[in-house]
């Protein structure tokens, strides 16, 4: 009996540590470009022309990295978003990596992702047209701050923040609060979304940059998804993006917000806050009315002016370039 406890435990044990490691694969986010795994370079984005009955369409591709050499297309009709796409239906289709190259069945065409490039041919296997792997920037990366501009950070050090980390390469991690309040305000941020393949939803690379730490404008590994107000680019709760802008995991994205402030008179507001988002150079959100706070968010609705907040979710997203330029 002891003998057949001991047996039991011990494979108990096992399943419990195999259980562990798997778990812990299935959360392993990736914040190195160049310590990725195999599936990384497959994904991505992709445009060029495919011969339709019409005539030659340009069309454009999101591949989305599953995990376990798994994958989902999402094609465009007249480009990407935010660079041609019609905004018509998505058509969507899950394919697997073979080799160095990942396959696709799309309708009746046959899609094969290998060397930077994706072929489409169709049933009889004649070749209907070419997309090539694009790396867009957003056309803010980099900004410089204005003159009179509050620079929150510059990689150099964290003291405008509260309990902040910084990177050995320095960049500053999730988690942080200004130290300095803000009324009315525009603000520049770039961030880094953590590849994680395996994981789903809102594991995905999640945090979240609130307006006054009241008003969160979500960040999400949302590329390729449909831009919901929980997504990339969202204003939690309240509005969905335009179009969803997110670029894929480990590319640098920005934010150019102008943020009015709510007014009140006394404790009474008298006047919804409103925003306006740039996701990467394309606005998302036009002068939307901001009717509550984020659920969840660390302040509630108040005349009181209030800070930069960087949410820790969980998941290991890079900040660089942060300015402040205070409205009068």
């Amino acid at each position: 009996m002891r003998y057949f406890v001991r047996s039991f435990v011990f494979v108990l044990s096992v399943a419990t540590l195999v259980a562990a490691a798997s778990a812990q694969e299935k959360g392993k986010a990736y914040t190195d470009p160049a310590k990725v795994d195999e599936d990384f370079a497959l994904q991505g984005e992709y445009s060029g022309e495919v011969k339709t009955q019409d005539g030659d369409l340009k069309v454009g591709a999101q591949v989305i990295a599953l995990g376990d050499g798994k994958f989902r297309m999402v094609g465009f009709h007249g480009g990407l978003p935010g660079d041609g796409w019609d905004g018509s239906d998505r058509r969507e289709a899950d394919g697997a990596r073979k080799g160095d190259r990942a396959v696709f069945e799309f309708d009746e065409n046959t899609v094969v992702i290998e060397d930077k490039k994706i072929v489409v041919t169709d049933g009889s296997g004649s070749r209907r047209g070419e997309l090539k792997k694009l790396e867009r920037k957003s056309p803010t990366l980099g900004k410089k701050p204005p003159e009179g501009a509050i620079v929150l950070f510059d990689g150099k050090s964290t003291n405008s923040w509260q309990k902040a980390r910084m990177t050995d390469n320095g960049l500053l991690m999730q988690g942080v609060t200004s130290k300095q309040k803000f009324g009315s305000h525009s603000l520049h941020i770039e961030f880094r979304l953590p590849y994680q393949p395996a994981a789903r939803g809102q594991q995905r690379g999640n945090s979240g940059s609130y307006l006054q730490g009241r008003y969160e404008v979500q960040m999400l590994d949302s590329f390729g998804l449909e831009g919901k107000n929980n997504e990339c680019g969202g204003i939690y709760t309240i509005a969905e993006p335009k179009v969803n802008m997110c670029y894929p995991p480990l590319t640098w994205q920005t934010y150019d917000i102008d943020y009015t402030a709510a007014e009140y008179d006394g404790a009474k507001k008298t006047k919804n806050a409103r925003v306006t988002v740039k996701h990467n150079g394309v606005t998302i959100h036009d002068n939307v009315e901001l009717t509550h706070a984020t659920t969840a968010a660390p302040l509630k609705e108040g005349p009181e002016p209030g800070p930069v907040y960087l949410q820790d979710h969980g998941n290991p997203v890079r900040f660089r370039n942060i300015w402040v330029v205070v409205k009068k």
